[in-house]
């Protein structure tokens, strides 16, 4: 075994020619045909240079535009993952990594943060890479006049300060941990400065690709940028972006050939396009999920006991199967998925439970119950009929969900934050301080379940600020128990990110943070 692993990183480097491989392997005791199976292994997981990738997008909109601070759909967040890089980055398998930031320190109180960062990293202009580009890049979305996505996530830096050219020092309002993550962050790209301004609209970066034509939400042409400073990425010699919103054209348009991969694959037909000879099927498990959010501020959800029945009145499997055709895991009603670091995996799973569920409702002072449940398709894909389902779970306990079809058109602004009971759709969050500010924290402008816990709160705070990852944990392993006991959302089910690639396209483990590989597919894919 030895001697085969051996001739394979031969091969695998380009040491050992594939005739020289086979000659070897059957030596060994393989034959022609295990030999040939085995080079074709190795060839396929060597990254190559060269090709051009075809990238069809579900998403794309004509009001797109270069500046990271209004990336808002997968189209532009993929293009901006091959054109830019941040401080850090989330890694293939869901670890922190350094990116234009090769290394950085807090102090005890996580308050201030120095990074150091790489040196001789050019942007696509020629221009070198400095401080003074970090902190323009970040003050662009700071500032009470700023319109950034990222604006909030900024919010907590008091002060951005240069310590020569290579070093930055951010200063906290409080402490916060998660602070390297957070720059992270796909709007957070670093872009060159003039002036202490950052040029956001060039489309300038130091990514492994510049962008060479850019047709919003129509189609972007991309090249290798050569001079990336990063070695063993960006393998393909040129990229191009469709926009191709509707899913079966994005489907026939990979079927054909005509593209190399797309995301969102229907999952309704994903068995059916995976027996096609020339795709493979390929998914992750993040952090998305569905949620159906009840205002803890509106009766009857004020009452924990009617919130806990709901939660068990619910079939967690059934809804799996049916809505996501397995292309999922079951949810625990709080909003943490198993790629998260601090996931609490001793959590015991709630189950559909009738006699829990007329428990609680007693428990409530009632022998049944009738609620309305508004949903639309615009929440997510199959939301009606999720919706539809649970009032068929439930009606064994007694309880009548009346659901209330809403219009897709206006669903965000007239039902979501407004409605006592919806479905809604979360893309998740990296760390669990992330989203659990962003969504559960008391008085946070997304708090759609509209839930203040004082015990929470207080531990957010501390978690927030502690740096030792074991005490950490322990926290946020309660956090989950606590949402998942007294919040006001119901998490039945975490959805898959999937996606339908060429045979010709290899990769290596594809990040889950974010769909296409952590939005990160065209700088880390390569041709077989």
């Amino acid at each position: 075994m030895r001697d085969f692993d051996s001739c394979k990183d031969l091969f695998a480097s380009g040491k050992m020619t594939r005739r020289d491989f086979m000659q070897r392997a059957m030596a060994l005791g393989a034959t022609t045909a295990l030999a040939s199976t085995m080079a074709g292994q190795v060839m396929a997981a060597t990254p190559k240079k060269g090709g051009r990738l075809r990238l069809g997008i579900g998403h794309g909109s004509t009001t797109d535009t270069l500046d990271p601070a209004t990336y808002e759909n997968l189209y532009v967040q993929v293009m901006g993952g091959a054109a830019h890089n941040k401080l850090t980055e989330i890694g293939n398998t869901g670890d922190l990594v350094s990116e234009l930031a090769e290394s950085w320190e807090p102090t005890p109180d996580a308050i201030q943060w120095r990074f150091k960062l790489r040196k001789g990293v050019e942007f696509h202009s020629g221009k070198t890479l400095d401080a003074d580009d970090v902190v323009a890049s970040f003050n662009h979305h700071r500032g009470d006049d700023s319109k950034s996505a990222a604006k909030p996530i900024v919010d907590p830096i008091e002060d951005i300060k240069t310590d020569g050219k290579d070093t930055v020092v951010f200063t906290m309002k409080s402490g916060n941990a998660d602070f390297p993550f957070i720059v992270s962050d796909y709007h957070l790209a670093i872009l060159p400065s003039k002036d202490g301004k950052a040029d956001a609209t060039s489309g300038t970066g130091t990514g492994g690709y510049t962008i060479e034509k850019y047709e919003p939400g129509v189609r972007t042409a991309l090249k290798r940028f050569p001079n990336y400073w990063k070695s063993g990425k960006a393998h393909f010699d040129e990229a191009e972006m469709l926009s191709i919103v509707d899913v079966a054209a994005r489907t026939n348009a990979l079927t054909t050939g005509e593209i190399d991969a797309m995301d969102r694959v229907d999952i309704k037909t994903a068995h059916l396009l995976a027996r096609k000879p020339n795709v493979n099927i390929a998914e992750t498990s993040g952090t998305a999920h569905y949620t159906f959010a009840m205002r803890t501020d509106t009766p009857p959800f004020d009452n924990n006991h009617v919130r806990l029945a709901l939660k068990h009145a619910v079939d967690r499997e059934a809804l799996l199967k049916t809505i996501l055709r397995g292309h999922g895991v079951v949810g625990n009603d709080h909003p943490i998925g198993r790629s998260n670091r601090f996931h609490a995996d001793d959590l015991p799973q709630r189950s559909y439970d009738i006699d829990k569920a007329k428990f609680h409702l007693k428990k409530a002072g009632l022998s049944s119950l009738k609620v309305d449940l508004s949903a639309a398709d615009a929440a997510f894909a199959g939301a009606v009929d999720a919706a539809v389902l649970f009032k068929e779970h439930a009606a064994k306990a007694g309880i009548d969900i009346n659901v209330v079809r809403e219009p897709n058109d206006g669903y965000w602004s007239n039902v979501w934050l407004k409605k006592p009971w919806c479905a809604v759709y979360w893309g998740g969050r990296p760390t669990e301080d992330w989203m659990f500010s962003t969504a559960y924290a008391a008085g946070a402008p997304w708090n759609d379940t509209f839930w203040e816990h004082e015990r929470f709160n207080k531990l957010l705070i501390q978690a927030r600020a502690e740096l030792d990852e074991a005490k950490r944990r322990d926290m946020y392993t309660e956090m989950q128990r606590l949402v998942r006991d007294d919040g006001g959302v119901l998490v039945p089910m975490f959805n898959n990110y999937v996606m339908g690639l060429s045979t010709k396209v290899a990769h290596d483990t594809m990040g889950a943070n974010w769909s296409l590989d952590g939005f990160r597919a065209i700088e880390r894919w390569w041709f077989a």
